[in-house]
């Protein structure tokens, strides 16, 4: 009977039970809470369903799911993941390629002018990079948590990876990213409001000009070029944005096209949610300073938004053609859920407002404006 007793006790030493403190509990609720999210409330359920099941299992005692790379051993599933999709800046390079593969760049080159209020809609980027100095960051960990302003997940890994930030803020940051994506309809509108009168959110635009094919095929290549020489470290992104986006207009790669767009975005979903829930560990992810990044996101989203809103509101100063402020909102890179918001907007206003295709523009304009604020930042800090 004691050898059974003692044998049992050997049991419940090997298990984690032994090892669980309280933050592995705390932090399989937040997993847990971004499983609901996900599937009740389909916020992101794409991302948020992996990210959240990653949560709950590298929080598991013992698993070695983080075990790095030992002479005689292998490493962790989700160190793999981490240390070779987000540490090498893979994943976020294969998501981009699978955006190219999605976006049309027709709206944009109908209407060049519209690329000013995705540049202007990263106001919020410098935002957060000042307050999250202000905070205590150092520079690199300040400019991974303002790429969160852009509203783009991947653009937001692949700088905390460039600029080697730790995982908790990578992590923290890549979350508040993809959260404040799908939270665009609830977010945004409020802002807009706030800014904007009814009348000037209901101004008409008329018919964007057709487009030619050649122009769609010269766009990516000429687009690429001009980016990687002007900004080098932008130079991974925009490669494989623009290339995915040849895919889908030269009409000759169908099935690189369809390939990128659906297998290949289906398959680093996954990574990239499994590597992301991977740097969600409770030892270093439970303080007020990460956690204050959730917060410094907020603030970042707000003031791109108001940045862009009212940077259209200028621009009607000096236009004769006036624009509808709300494509100012469509101008941060949340594809494209910010330019559904501005069609939204424009229909209460003025039934016959029809702006989704001119929102286009600023919002296809937004991706490649978070990308050159991000390649800036690697640049001057990196």
């Amino acid at each position: 009977m004691a050898d059974l007793l003692d044998r049992f006790g050997d049991l419940i030493e090997s298990s984690g039970l032994s090892e669980v403190s309280w933050q592995e509990p705390v932090m399989w609720i937040i997993g847990g809470t971004f499983v609901y999210l996900g599937i009740r409330r389909q916020i992101e359920p794409l991302l948020l369903v992996p990210i959240g099941f990653a949560v709950i299992m590298v929080n598991m005692p013992l698993g070695g799911l983080l075990d790095p790379a030992g002479e005689g051993s292998i490493p962790g599933l989700l160190f793999i993941f981490n240390e070779y999709g987000l540490r090498t800046e893979l994943l976020p390079a294969l998501i981009f390629l699978g955006l190219g593969a999605m976006t049309d760049f027709g709206p944009l080159i109908a209407n060049p002018k519209t690329l000013l209020l995705g540049a202007a809609a990263q106001l919020g980027v410098f935002i957060a990079f000042l307050g999250a100095i202000a905070l205590g960051f150092d520079l690199n960990e300040a400019a991974s948590i303002g790429i969160i302003g852009g509203a783009d997940g991947p653009t937001t890994i692949f700088t905390a990876a460039s600029l080697q930030a730790s995982d908790a803020v990578l992590g923290a940051a890549a979350i508040s990213a993809y959260s404040y994506m799908a939270l665009v309809p609830i977010i945004q509108p409020p802002i807009i409001r706030l800014l904007t009168s009814r009348e000037e959110r209901g101004i008409t635009m008329r018919q964007l000009r057709p487009v030619s094919k050649t122009e769609k095929i010269l766009f990516p290549v000429v687009a690429g070029v001009v980016i990687a020489f002007l900004v080098p470290k932008a130079t991974p992104l925009m490669a494989m944005f623009m290339l995915g986006n040849l895919f889908m207009t030269s009409g000759v790669v169908e099935r690189l096209r369809d390939s990128a767009r659906n297998e290949l975005m289906n398959i680093v979903t996954i990574f990239l949610g499994l590597g992301v829930g991977s740097t969600m560990v409770g030892a270093t992810f439970l303080t007020v300073r990460v956690l204050s990044i959730y917060a410094l996101g907020l603030i970042a989203f707000a003031f791109s938004t108001a940045g862009g809103v009212l940077f259209a509101k200028a621009m009607n100063l000096f236009l004769k053609e006036k624009i509808n402020p709300l494509l100012g909102s469509a101008g941060v890179s949340a594809v494209p859920m910010a330019a559904r918001v501005s069609q939204t907007m424009g229909m209460e206003a003025n039934p016959k407002c029809h702006i989704l295709m001119h929102a286009m523009g600023p919002n296809v304009g937004g991706v490649i404006g978070t990308v050159i604020a991000a390649a800036i930042f690697i640049t001057m800090i990196g």
